[in-house]
């Protein structure tokens, strides 16, 4: 008998995630690029998270180098409680998730969260202008 398939919802930041790629690929005069996600999320994506929640590697595995780090974390893992942080990679694209254990489950992920999507160039591009944006110097 077939495992029950996992539930894929998206999160308010996700959605916001999305957007902000949307108008990058705009600016880049690639909106091909957006369209193409959106079908690598549709038919791809969600179906393999829907299928296998537990894909991706575990967000939390790596050990954090510096004690602020340490602490955000700890304060981070704490405030998720049992969802298990995952980060799934797709193309040029890094999504991390959580996936949630379902009431009375033996360990079966049944809810997905969509938590976050970034493209490795997002930054990449204008990385002067984000720089400077962020350290309050004019451009």
């Amino acid at each position: 008998m077939a495992s029950p398939k996992a539930t894929v919802k998206f999160t308010a930041n996700f959605e916001f995630n999305l957007a902000s790629i949307d108008a990058f690929w705009l600016d880049q005069e690639a909106s091909h690029a957006f369209m193409q996600l959106l079908e690598d999320l549709e038919q791809t994506i969600i179906d393999n998270l829907e299928r296998h929640p537990g894909i991706g590697r575990r967000f939390f595995a790596r050990s954090p180098q510096s004690l602020e780090v340490r602490d955000r974390v700890s304060k981070l893992q704490q405030r998720l409680g049992n969802i298990d942080v995952r980060e799934y990679l797709s193309g040029d694209y890094l999504i991390l998730y959580g996936a949630e254990d379902g009431p009375g489950t033996t360990g079966q992920p049944i809810t997905v969260y969509l938590l976050t999507i970034r493209h490795y160039r997002q930054l990449s591009f204008d990385l002067e202008g984000f720089w400077q944006a962020n350290r309050g110097e004019p451009v």
